[in-house]
């Protein structure tokens, strides 16, 4: 336990420029006693003017190897392109320093099992994972509805999400973005993390995935930007996940059927809950003909069925990502139980990387397939790009 977390951020750009804004404006939500900002890292020596401008005084470092051993901090975040995530963080565990990953945890679950391993190593650390969407008070309702059986068990569950449209100057930006190499893949590893990791939290780590996806659909990349993936839960129960950043106007729904009822999550604000009064497959079987005839013509009564409510939810600007961080520092200090320990984050990686060895194979496989064939996979498409050293 230590007094008070004593917060680095590497990496000044959207994310950690969001996140140090929070302490820059003295937001109210962060609890200024548990956590404080005391130095930022950035390899871009434009940022040093930029945090000098934004925060007089403060330490800025141009190799986070310099802030680890500057002895100033005790836990980063790490804002940072995802090949780095394990390797820094890596770094900060071995040093005693409290690690707050951003998403997703890893690229391929190799990499991803070292940094778990290192964290195993080093008990006396503190490893988070950066799900803010787990604060999300839409996401914990549905998921205390499940664990609750609210709907029974499990038999379907479908996520269509296509709202992250990027138009072509997005991918243009950057010479590592979109790139096997640089990034890793495309809407899985990049939009998709959060959908990902709830889709499992909520309702389980499927068994089997098949994925069928399109690699530059009306877009100069050659990573995936259109997903379609059937998940196989085990005993009879199914999933899809749909995703894609082509798709101008977009969709986010998610569907949850199970034998008692039904919830539905639409734009991530508005749910759906459904509940029969009795299982589905009970007033199957105890249905007379003359109610099959009034369900027929549209006179059967729908209350004496099942019931349905709505609730909607709310929150302000920042909300989520300050308490991934409040959550983050009270366990430091107090020992409180974490949101997203950072073990979880392999969940979302291992469902991508099954995603696309689908997909490569043509075929069904394991969520918990083969790491290796995976990598090797992935470590053809990087020398077909001829831009990045190959991983390990």
């Amino acid at each position: 336990m230590v007094e008070k977390v004593k917060l680095g951020i590497i990496g000044y750009g959207a994310e950690g420029g969001m996140y140090a804004n929070f302490f820059k404006t003295k937001d109210e939500r962060v609890k200024s006693d548990l956590v404080e900002l005391v130095a930022i890292c950035d390899n871009d020596p434009a940022k040093k003017d930029k945090v000098a401008e934004d925060f007089p005084g403060m330490p800025f470092f141009d190799n986070y190897l310099d802030l680890l051993e500057s002895g100033l901090v005790n836990a980063i975040v790490t804002t940072v392109p995802h090949y780095e995530h394990v390797g820094m963080g890596i770094d900060a565990l071995e040093r005693g320093i409290h690690l707050l990953g951003e998403k997703p945890a890893g690229v391929y679950t190799k990499e991803v099992l070292r940094l778990i391993e290192t964290a195993e190593q080093n008990p006396e650390t503190t490893f988070a994972i950066f799900f803010n969407q787990r604060t999300n008070p839409l996401y914990r309702r549905v998921k205390e509805l499940m664990e609750a059986g609210a709907i029974g068990e499990l038999q379907r569950a479908t996520w269509f999400i296509t709202t992250w449209w990027r138009p072509q100057g997005y991918y243009n930006q950057s010479n590592w973005r979109a790139t096997w190499g640089g990034e890793g893949g495309g809407v899985l590893v990049n939009q998709a993390p959060h959908q990902l990791d709830l889709l499992q939290w909520i309702c389980g780590k499927p068994e089997k995935v098949f994925a069928k996806m399109t690699y530059g659909a009306g877009r100069d990349i050659v990573v995936e930007n259109e997903v379609n993936a059937l998940l196989d839960f085990g005993n009879g129960a199914t999933g899809s996940f749909i995703t894609c950043t082509n798709d101008l106007t977009g969709t986010d729904r998610l569907e949850i059927f199970g034998t008692k009822g039904k919830i539905i999550v639409e734009d991530s604000k508005k749910m759906t809950l459904t509940q029969l009064k009795k299982p589905e497959a009970e007033l199957s079987e105890n249905m007379a003909m003359e109610d099959v005839m009034k369900l027929f013509m549209g006179q059967l009564d729908a209350d004496e069925m099942y019931t349905v409510t709505t609730e909607e939810f709310t929150q302000a600007f920042g909300d989520q990502h300050i308490e991934v961080i409040n959550n983050f520092a009270s366990h430091i200090v107090k020992g409180t139980d974490l949101l997203a320990p950072g073990a979880e984050g392999i969940n979302g990686v291992r469902l991508a990387n099954a995603m696309h060895l689908s997909d490569w194979l043509g075929q069904e496989v394991a969520y918990d397939h083969d790491s290796d064939q995976y990598l090797e996979l992935l470590n053809e498409r990087i020398k077909e790009e001829g831009k990045f050293d190959t991983k390990a």
